[in-house]
């Protein structure tokens, strides 16, 4: 149907069969009114609406959003004739440990699916599930509540005060306040394995070997294809991308402007980890190798005595820990020396992170497991003396939050210091968001939902904080100014 008459729909798609793009874009005109909505190929997608002077200004805009997607491939179709693009989900085995002795596991919570992501920061233990839920907790195990998301969740990783989960689904959740909501959507071309964002900058590794990266704007910056396949492992800093895959670790330019490295690991790498001066590949031939992040030289190997599946390390990586597909957790000085291993009770650890002593996993029964990593409680462990491990409940009434279409609004303009208002406005033929309290850079974009923007509409937000990269982003609530 023709995207000219009011009331009408017109359904676009782009799909390519050698696993890329696949995705519709549909536009509708109902009077001055054009709505679109867009993504996936079967899922709900992303949604948009914008308002025109005139029905004929609003004919025109969708007609031009329209021509703008047919040049770029997409053609008319039939909305639910092609199916969704399959997604690829981790398989994993896991044998006994032959480890002697069990690691001294202090509480272990249950999450009632398989489980990769982990994060844990300074107030919390974040762990999330193929269900799609994600359940915060404190250190001392107590569930603290729950955020149900659409779908599998491969992965939660921490860029300063922001917490997100890389989904199934294709998009990427900011969790930082009650109500999460898609940051990012990158679904539309690639398969995501891992993630990682700095300063508001997203980095996908993906199930062919590519490397994917994303701005705050969510739009495409650069992308490029290592020599290997199954990229399990992406971790950035201010300088670089580090990219782990079937053939080892390449390392870009964070700009994207040119290959710095690339290094042959021993094996495909299944999980990567860094500090300030190296990256750690945990690879399936069974050890852990540190790299130069400045030349990608190997400078230490830590070997397991099968696959390792996840790998950390504590500050200035003085321990190196790992894990491994016969269900045990090991742990190594700098150098190499394995120091123990120890079975961990419950799987293999398919991440990890360590933080104050302990190391907390979770492994392939979809368990948050904390084990005391202090050297008493190791060696105590290693002559058969343990902590009964605490079986962590949830809560009858606990608190769940899932993502809204919608943000809560509020009638009136903020009091001073009580929040700050910010406006969507076109700029180039693109929405953007701008400040518009006092005290503020007004040229900076604000990084902001792409489904909730709609020009001319003001919010209030929380907060404001400065990213290095010249843009502002949003801490906290998003309400609605109307």
């Amino acid at each position: 149907m023709a995207a000219g008459q009011a009331g009408k729909t017109t359904y676009l798609e782009l799909s390519q069969d050698d696993g890329g793009a696949h995705k519709f874009y549909e536009v509708t005109v109902n009077g001055t009114t054009v709505s679109v909505r867009y993504g996936r190929i079967g899922a709900d997608g992303q949604h948009q609406v914008s308002t025109f002077p005139s029905a004929e200004k609003a004919k025109a805009a969708a007609a031009k959003k329209i021509g703008e997607k047919v040049r770029k491939g997409y053609a008319p179709s039939v909305r639910g004739q092609r199916a969704a693009r399959p997604v690829t989900r981790r398989q994993v085995t896991s044998a006994p440990s032959t480890a002697r002795a069990t690691a001294p596991v202090l509480w272990r919570f249950r999450t009632g699916a398989s489980a990769f992501g982990i994060h844990i920061d300074e107030d919390h233990c974040w762990v999330g599930n193929q269900r799609g839920d994600v359940y915060t907790l404190g250190h001392d195990g107590e569930v603290l509540a729950r955020f149900s998301l659409p779908d599998g969740v491969k992965c939660l990783v921490a860029d300063d005060f922001w917490i997100y989960a890389g989904c199934d689904d294709g998009k990427v959740y900011d969790l930082s306040s009650k109500v999460p909501f898609a940051a990012y959507e990158i679904a539309d071309d690639v398969d995501i394995f891992w993630l990682d964002i700095h300063e508001g900058v997203l980095n996908v590794a993906d199930r062919n070997g590519g490397l994917t990266v994303i701005d705050h704007e969510d739009e495409f910056q650069w992308s490029r294809r290592s020599a290997g396949s199954g990229a399990w492992m992406v971790r950035v800093d201010d300088r670089a991308v580090f990219h782990g895959h079937s053939h080892g670790v390449t390392a870009y330019a964070a700009d994207g402007s040119g290959e710095l490295w690339h290094t042959r690991t021993t094996g495909n790498v299944l999980f990567g980890w860094q500090e300030d001066t190296a990256v750690y590949a945990g690879t399936g031939r069974r050890v852990v190798e540190r790299l130069s992040k400045a030349t990608g030289r190997i400078e230490a190997t830590y070997a397991c005595d099968t696959a390792v599946y996840s790998c950390a390390t504590s500050p200035g990586g003085q321990y190196v820990f790992a894990g491994d597909s016969a269900s045990s957790v090991y742990c190594f000085d700098a150098d190499g020396n394995r120091l123990w291993k120890l079975g961990t009770g419950g799987g293999s650890a398919l991440s990890m992170q360590y933080r104050d002593e302990r190391l907390y996993i979770v492994t392939t029964d979809g368990s948050l497991a904390c084990i005391d990593a202090s050297e008493a409680a190791i060696t105590a462990a290693q002559t058969g003396t343990v902590p009964v491990a605490r079986d962590v409940k949830e809560a009858a009434a606990l608190p769940t939050y899932t993502p809204a279409a919608t943000v809560a609004t509020v009638s009136a303009m903020p009091a001073p210091g009580a929040g700050i208002v910010v406006e969507c406005v076109q700029v180039s033929g693109r929405l953007r968001v701008q400040v518009v309290s006092d005290g503020y850079e007004p040229t900076w974009h604000v990084q902001f939902p792409r489904s909730i923007r709609q020009v001319g509409a003001r919010y209030v937000v929380d907060a404001l904080h400065t990213s290095s990269g010249g843009f502002y982003r949003v801490r906290g609530e998003i309400k609605r100014l109307v």
